[in-house]
């Protein structure tokens, strides 16, 4: 039997903009996405089965995500087994969620990024890294950034990315409680407005990350879902203008509902915690971490 621990960390949009619906369904976009210090923790065991079969097993404690085959993590795990083409394996993860879920913060897409590292690292990394970018972008489209993590453009449908570096920041993270939100529910909700923001092109924030400026950063957070989003969920809306109060800037993470701000000076949030999730984050420079 072998064991591995592992640290997936969550992921907030500094600029998220959607060029256009492609054909294959998913959205083209032009996104700088960026690590933060929230990480949900994999326990991943490896051990031999009599059967010729493998048979992946999830676990956990929290009660807002299916421990079966539609969980990334199983999904994940199946595909690299195939693709190593490794049988008569038996896989246990156990899954302690940190991050929000259905929350704009790519918890489940970490997580998957997360098995795939593990498993490769369990099995003397029997996969190339090209091998790992391409099953990732089998699966779902912020899973690539989450293999690799730090600060990257992803481009395409998310999974061409170019790292960039790493700005200090330091963020404030709000998600309200009992309020979920698909990236599905998103883009369809984006697919119906009748007129879509422009295109503005990230060059101005890239050299505001390269100067390493917060407050140049800050006023150039960006999110083109927020107009599909903000209209249907007042609760949204408020928080945000709340946590801009207390920022240099705040906006929407990815799909939602998670709201995160940019500060300098150290910020009060604990009288949010009644209604929220809140986290004070920084940025990181690393993904998936090998415990």
């Amino acid at each position: 039997m072998k064991k591995i621990k592992v640290k997936t960390p969550a992921k907030i949009n500094l600029s998220l903009e959607i060029i256009k619906k492609r054909d294959d369904s998913f959205h083209e976009i032009d996104s700088i996405m960026q690590a933060i210090n929230i990480f949900d923790e994999l326990e991943i065991t490896v051990s031999d089965n009599i059967s010729k079969d493998n048979i992946i097993e999830l676990s956990g404690k929290s009660k807002l995500i299916p421990y079966d085959n539609t969980n990334l993590c199983w999904i994940a795990a199946n595909k690299f087994l195939e693709q190593a083409k490794i049988n008569s394996c038996k896989i246990n993860i156990s899954i302690k969620k940190n991050i929000p879920v259905a929350a704009g913060l790519a918890g489940g897409s970490s997580n998957a990024a997360g098995v795939l590292k593990g498993l490769n690292s369990l099995f003397n990394d029997i996969l190339s890294e090209t091998d790992l970018h391409k099953l990732a972008s089998s699966m779902g489209s912020d899973i690539n950034f989450c293999l690799d993590g730090g600060t990257q453009r992803a481009t395409s449908r998310g999974e061409i990315l170019e790292k960039i570096n790493t700005p200090d920041l330091n963020i404030a993270v709000v998600k309200p409680k009992d309020l979920f939100i698909s990236a599905k529910e998103a883009y369809v909700r984006y697919a119906e407005i009748p007129e879509k923001p422009k295109y503005l092109s990230p060059e101005s924030m890239l050299e505001s990350i390269n100067a390493n400026s917060s407050e140049d950063i800050s006023k150039l957070l960006l999110n083109h879902l927020e107009d599909a989003i903000l209209p249907a969920y007042t609760q949204i809306k408020s928080l945000k203008a709340l946590l801009k109060e207390r920022c240099l800037n705040a906006i929407m993470s990815g799909s939602g509902p998670t709201v995160f701000g940019i500060y300098n000076k150290d910020i009060i949030i604990e009288d949010l915690f009644a209604e929220n999730e809140c986290f004070k984050a920084k940025s990181i420079k690393n993904g998936i971490i090998i415990v």
